[in-house]
C-alpha cells in the first residue's frame, strides 16, 4: 500500500523516501519491540497482552519465539548478539544467553522493584541503557499493581548487572531512547510531555544536561515512543499520526503516516533500508532511503 506522508521539508525525500508500506502480519493484540539480527537475518518482535515474542524468520515465516514473554515490550541485542529484553509484567531486564537460558540483569533499584522496563540500548563498551516508566503496572499493557518506586527513571547496567545506576528521574513517562552516532549524546522521549530530551554522556556513563530537544506535535494518534538513529544522524520517533523524521539539528524532516498507531520500529534487511514497523495489530515493512545502524 502507498502510505502518505506528510512533507514539512525538502530533505524528507532524501532520507526517506516514497514510503510504500507492505503489511506482513495482523491480527496481534499490541506489537512492540522490533529488533533486527543483522547476521542470523530474523526479526524479533513483542506482543505485550498476549505476552509472546515472535520471530520472523529468513524464510518470511512468523513463529513463537518465547511464551510466556512476562509481556515483554522493548528488545535490543547486546555486542554480542544476545537478546536483551523489558519485561512489565516481571518488572526485570533480562538477557537470553546461547544455549537459551535466561539471566537476570535488573529487577530493584535498591530495595524497591522497578516500575516496568520499557526500551533499552546498549552502548558500545557493553553498558545496558533502559527508561523504566509505569505502563506495565496497568491492564492490557502489564499486570495492576501498586508502583514501588516514587518516580519514573532512566537507568545504566553495567557488568552483568552488578551495577544499577540511577542517571535520571524528572520524568512523567520516560518511554524510547538512542545513541547519537557518535555515542556522545543520549536522546530520551517522554511520552506524556510530547518531547524529546538529549543528555551529554560522560567518559563514566553518566548523563548531563537534559534539555528538551524537539516535540512531536500533529494531527492523528500517536506519542513519542520508539526511537530509532539511522546512519547519517537522521533521528526517527512515533508520534501524532505516524512515525516523526528530524534531522540531526532537530528540525522536522516530515512524518511517515501509519495505517494504525504506531508504537515502536527498527530498521532491518541486509542493507538496514527496510523499516519494520510495530504498529498495534500489524507488523508492516517499508523501504526508506538512508540505512539504519547495526547493533553489533
Amino acid at each position: 500500500m502507498s502510505t502518505p506522508a506528510r512533507v514539512r521539508h525538502s530533505g524528507f525525500d532524501d532520507v526517506v523516501g516514497a514510503a510504500v508500506m507492505e503489511r506482513l502480519a495482523t491480527g496481534y493484540g499490541f506489537l512492540e519491540g522490533p529488533v533486527w539480527h543483522p547476521y542470523e537475518k530474523w526479526l524479533v518482535f513483542s506482543d505485550i497482552p498476549e505476552s509472546r515474542l515472535y520471530r520472523l524468520n529468513a524464510s518470511g515465516e512468523i513463529e513463537t519465539f518465547r511464551q510466556p514473554s512476562h509481556k515483554a515490550n522493548g528488545n535490543t541485542l547486546d555486542r554480542q548478539g544476545r537478546l536483551i529484553t523489558c519485561e512489565h509484567a516481571t518488572s526485570r531486564v533480562t538477557r537470553a544467553e546461547p544455549g537459551g537460558a535466561i539471566t537476570v540483569l535488573a529487577t530493584h533499584y535498591r530495595d524497591k522493584q522497578l516500575n516496568s522496563p520499557n526500551d533499552i540500548v546498549v552502548a558500545t563498551g557493553g553498558s545496558v541503557y533502559f527508561t523504566d516508566p509505569g505502563y506495565g503496572r496497568v491492564e492490557f499493557y502489564g499486570v495492576p499493581r501498586p508502583q514501588e518506586l516514587t518516580f519514573q527513571g532512566i537507568y545504566r547496567i553495567d557488568g552483568d548487572g552488578a551495577q544499577l545506576t540511577l542517571l535520571a528521574d524528572d520524568f512523567v513517562q520516560p518511554n524510547g531512547l538512542c545513541f547519537s552516532l557518535d555515542e556522545s549524546r543520549l536522546f530520551v522521549n517522554d511520552t506524556e510531555r510530547g518531547h524529546i530530551r538529549v543528555f551529554g554522556v560522560e567518559a563514566n556513563g553518566d548523563l548531563n544536561g537534559g534539555a528538551v530537544w524537539a516535540t512531536t506535535e500533529g494531527e492523528g494518534p500517536g506519542s513519542p515512543d520508539g526511537m530509532k538513529i539511522d546512519s547519517r544522524g537522521n533521528l526517527y520517533c512515533t508520534g501524532p499520526g505516524g512515525i516523526h523524521v528530524f534531522d540531526a539539528s532537530g528540525d522536522i524532516l516530515g512524518v511517515i503516516e501509519t495505517p494504525e498507531p504506531c508504537a515502536n520500529f527498527t530498521f532491518g534487511d541486509d542493507d538496514l533500508r527496510s523499516l519494520y514497523v510495530a504498529a498495534s495489530t500489524s507488523l508492516y515493512r517499508l523501504r526508506v532511503r538512508v540505512p539504519g545502524l547495526r547493533l553489533f
